[in-house]
C-alpha cells in the first residue's frame, strides 16, 4: 500500500509539474503579445517550454508504461498528458506565426486571447493539484466548469476579432495573416477544454 501510495503521488506530481509548465507557456505568450518587444527570444522562450512539455509528456507516458497498477485508468492518464501537451503546441504555434508572418505590432484582440489563455491554463493547474481530492468532486467540477467558460469566451473573441478584421483592416495580407493567428489562438482555449473534459471523466469515474 505505501509503495503505491508513492507511485500514485509521483505520479500526480508529474501532473502537477506539466501543468504549471503549461501555465507559464501562456504566461510567456501573454508576455509576448503584450509587449510585443524583442520577438525572437520571446518566441524562444515558449519553444522551450513546448521541449519541457514534450519531455514531461514522454515521462509520464514511460512511466505509465511501467506501472502495473495506475492510479487512474490507463487511458485516461495518456489522454491527460497529450490534451496537455496539446495546449501547448497551439501556443507555440500561434507564436512561432507572428515571428514567421513578420508581425509588426499585436492587436487588441490578440491580447485579450492571451489573457484568457492564461486565466484557463491556470484554472487546469487547480484543477490537477485537486487530483489527490477525487472523493471530494465538487471543487474539481466547477474548476471545470470555469474552464469551459473561458474556452466560450475564447469562440466570442474569435468572432469579434474576425468581425473587426474584415472590417477594418484593408491589406489582403494581413487578413490571412490575423485569421490564421486568431484560428490557432482560438484552438488554444479549444485544447483546453479538452483537457477539462478528461478531467471531468475522471471525476465521474471515481466520485
Amino acid at each position: 500500500m505505501f509503495r503505491f501510495k508513492h507511485r500514485k503521488d509521483e505520479f500526480f506530481g508529474m501532473f502537477d509539474n506539466a501543468a504549471r509548465n503549461v501555465y507559464e507557456c501562456a504566461q510567456a505568450l501573454l508576455d509576448l503579445l503584450e509587449h510585443y518587444e524583442d520577438v525572437p527570444n520571446k518566441v524562444k522562450r515558449i519553444k522551450n517550454l513546448e521541449h519541457a512539455g514534450d519531455e514531461y509528456t514522454h515521462q509520464m507516458l514511460a512511466r505509465l508504461a511501467r506501472m502495473f497498477i495506475t492510479p487512474l485508468d490507463r487511458e485516461d492518464i495518456q489522454r491527460a498528458a497529450t490534451r496537455l501537451d496539446d495546449v501547448l503546441d497551439e501556443m507555440d504555434t500561434a507564436a512561432n506565426r507572428m515571428m514567421l508572418f513578420k508581425i509588426e505590432q499585436t492587436t487588441e484582440d490578440a491580447k485579450a486571447f492571451g489573457r484568457v489563455l492564461v486565466k484557463a491554463t491556470g484554472l487546469l493547474v487547480q484543477a490537477f493539484g485537486k487530483l489527490h481530492e477525487l472523493r471530494k468532486p465538487e471543487i474539481m467540477q466547477s474548476i471545470c466548469v470555469e474552464v469551459h467558460t473561458q474556452e466560450n469566451e475564447g469562440d466570442r473573441l474569435t468572432q469579434h476579432a474576425m468581425a473587426h478584421l474584415f472590417e477594418q483592416e484593408k491589406d489582403p495580407r494581413d487578413i490571412i495573416k490575423w485569421k490564421d493567428i486568431y484560428e490557432i489562438l482560438e484552438k488554444a482555449t479549444d485544447r483546453c477544454e479538452d483537457v477539462a473534459d478528461v478531467l471531468q471523466t475522471i471525476v465521474m469515474k471515481h466520485a
